[in-house]
């Protein structure tokens, strides 16, 4: 196994987590039972439909607000376990199928239990909210607009969720026009399901700050070079994007030659719930089973901070401690 530094230590941001994937096992177990609501969890997929119904299932655990704080208080406590300063988990509101209230009342609900963790947890917390493909561009649009009326309350940015072949990213546009001009950060998936084409549409439709995932433009080197060039950043999860079948299997993962290349990367767990893994997790995976040294390491932290919805000055401690962090000894 490779040496290296303490990965605990490296102060990173985790930017792409899903919130209601983001539950811990035993949380959900005890939720399920008191719900009385069965809620099994494979550990393989036969499909993203297969999937979505099981993230599904996990959701309609979150019955009260309680439940929820209790999640939001768990995510946040969990990042800073992985050295993480800050944790922008994304939810569509949809998926609380009204048990919250109104979706303006369910975001309500994940900000309040956000700002409270953050303060007890000495972690950082902002709110990415999502349209789902699945529902069209006039939900989509309601989704944005509620973003970014809730933008001076910790909504930091606005994403797009769900299978990208069941709608094109163009259908969109109008949704992703109205967060940008709020201010928040314009995040959608895209180069998952898809491949570089749907990579292409998010950057020259939705006018991208950052693509959830992306990897699938590794399949094409111009795409690649035109990544880097702009500097827009992939949240890249690697055990997401083997247990789905984006890449055949680890050791053919492209963040390696991504990085190489020069496009900026992140790295994060998505759903920790469904593919057993957690931001610990997947740093070390980088480390072990995709080669990354301590340097690549740092500069990937770095990028999750750079392009979070961080403030600026916890984005520039944190870019100290990752300067004190390679300066240190190695274990």
């Amino acid at each position: 196994m490779p040496a290296g530094r303490d990965l605990a230590q490296l102060p990173k941001a985790h930017v792409h987590l899903h919130l209601d994937g983001a539950m811990r096992r035993g949380t959900l177990a005890e939720l399920a039972e008191a719900a009385g609501i069965e809620a099994p969890l494979p550990r393989g997929y036969g499909s993203f439909a297969a999937f979505m119904e099981t993230i599904t299932a996990a959701a309609r655990c979150l019955r009260t607000a309680a439940d929820t704080e209790r999640l939001v208080s768990e995510v946040v406590e969990d990042a800073g376990r992985a050295g993480a300063v800050w944790v922008e988990p994304s939810m569509w509101p949809g998926l609380f199928d009204g048990r919250l209230g109104s979706a303006a009342e369910a975001v309500d609900v994940v900000l309040a239990a956000g700002h409270d963790a953050a303060r007890r947890h000495g972690v950082g917390f902002g709110l990415i909210v999502a349209a789902n493909r699945d529902r069209g561009p006039a939900e989509a649009l309601a989704m944005a607009r509620l973003a970014s009326s809730r933008a001076v309350d910790g909504v930091v940015g606005f994403g797009l969720d769900g299978d990208e072949t069941a709608a094109p990213g163009s259908w969109f546009a109008e949704a992703f026009a109205v967060a940008r001009d709020a201010g928040l950060r314009v995040v959608p998936h895209a180069g998952e399901l898809a491949g570089p084409e749907s990579v292409r549409e998010a950057l020259d439709v939705l006018g991208v700050d950052r693509i959830m995932h992306g990897v699938r433009a590794a399949d094409d080197p111009e795409l690649v070079e035109r990544l880097a060039e702009r500097g827009i950043p992939l949240d890249v999860c690697p055990t997401s994007n083997v247990m789905l079948s984006v890449v055949p299997s680890m050791d053919r993962h492209p963040l390696p030659a991504l990085l190489a290349a020069g496009v900026r990367c992140s790295i994060n767990a998505d759903d920790p719930l469904l593919f057993e893994t957690d931001l610990s997790a997947e740093y070390e995976i980088a480390r072990t089973e995709l080669g990354l040294t301590d340097v690549q390491l740092a500069a990937v932290a770095g990028t999750s901070l750079r392009h979070s919805g961080a403030p600026r000055d916890l984005v520039d401690r944190a870019l100290s401690g990752i300067d004190a962090w390679l300066r240190g000894p190695m274990a």
